[in-house]
């Protein structure tokens, strides 16, 4: 996702599986965004051991010896971070998280937060880190609002591990004629706030011609925006790939939507930590490679049919 730091932000995502290949993992709940519990099951890693996990010595003395790290996300994202119906976090980042755990010997506990306000939870320190589809670019490594460019708050550093675009769609059999972002003027496009399509839809906005305004509406997330146009009140949603796909497999049995034109804006997603815990920073991307290395990642990204937006190495601040 993308927070106008964004989840989601102006550098988009890479593609990941075609719509057939996303998985259904069950059927999505609709969690409120206030919603801050704590999930220790699926959201959890490990039950190894501090000292039989390989790369617990990595981590910051303090996470090692409460053998847990907290994880801001917004999870409402299927299927890269959602509940299930019995209230579990599951999902794509989690599935990650939870390996991850393992290497490292300490739990990843995911708590629920909107997204735009994610990386103001790492700053605060109620979150460890923020693990959410979060696309990582300039402006978020850097603190910087994209509408003005002005620096609003400390950056952060990211630990990249997928690449994913962004889509747009709309109900299914009625396009509005819409197959690229220049179709949007004068139609009304619904989208989760502080997020990649928010950005690309402001930046399409300024371009529209004088009576075709393009309506912008912006929601705290994604569930919100598909309820939007499922009901007629839109006439477009956008959301990273993944996530666009995995709507257009699952929502009214694959009856309610459709994928209209390409993704755009290919760009990495990554894990957000404070520029301040470097160790913390490095012991993530430690933990990734050897996953990576080891082929659990395959599978994951398999499982969740996300496999074409697979990295072969987890770089640091990747995004552009």
């Amino acid at each position: 996702m993308t927070a106008s730091s964004t989840r989601r932000t102006t550098a988009a995502h890479h593609r990941l599986a075609a719509v057939g290949a996303i998985a259904v993992a069950g059927a999505l709940i609709l969690t409120g965004c206030g919603d801050q519990t704590k999930n220790k099951d699926n959201g959890s890693s490990s039950s190894a051991s501090k000292s039989s996990a390989p790369l617990a010595s990595k981590l910051p003395a303090s996470i090692r010896d409460k053998g847990v790290v907290r994880v801001g996300s917004d999870i409402a994202y299927a299927p890269v971070e959602f509940k299930d119906n019995s209230g579990n976090v599951v999902g794509l980042d989690p599935d990650l998280a939870a390996a991850m755990g393992k290497q490292l010997g300490v739990k990843f506990e995911f708590e629920n937060g909107t997204f735009d306000a994610l990386l103001t939870g790492i700053r605060s320190n109620r979150y460890d880190i923020a693990m959410s589809a979060m696309t990582d670019n300039k402006n978020r490594q850097e603190g910087v609002d994209p509408d003005t460019g002005k620096k609003v708050g400390e950056g952060v550093d990211f630990v990249d591990y997928l690449t994913a675009g962004v889509s747009i769609y709309t109900r299914k059999g009625d396009t509005k004629g819409i197959t690229s972002w220049s179709d949007l003027c004068g139609k009304k496009i619904a989208l989760e706030r502080g997020t990649v399509s928010e950005d690309l839809a402001k930046a399409e906005a300024k371009k529209c011609p004088s009576g075709k305004k393009l309506t912008i509406e912006a929601f705290d997330d994604d569930q919100q925006s598909q309820t939007r146009l499922r009901s007629g009140g839109a006439d477009a949603a956008s959301s990273d790939f993944p996530v666009a796909a995995y709507a257009v497999k699952t929502s009214g049995g694959g009856k309610d939507f459709q994928i209209v034109g390409d993704q755009v804006e290919a760009a990495p997603y990554g894990i957000a930590v404070s520029k301040e815990n470097t160790q913390l920073r490095d012991a993530l991307q430690a933990a990734m490679n050897a996953i990576i290395k080891s082929g659990e990642y395959k599978t994951i990204l398999e499982k969740w049919g996300a496999q074409d937006g697979a990295v072969t190495t987890s770089a640091i601040n990747g995004g552009k």
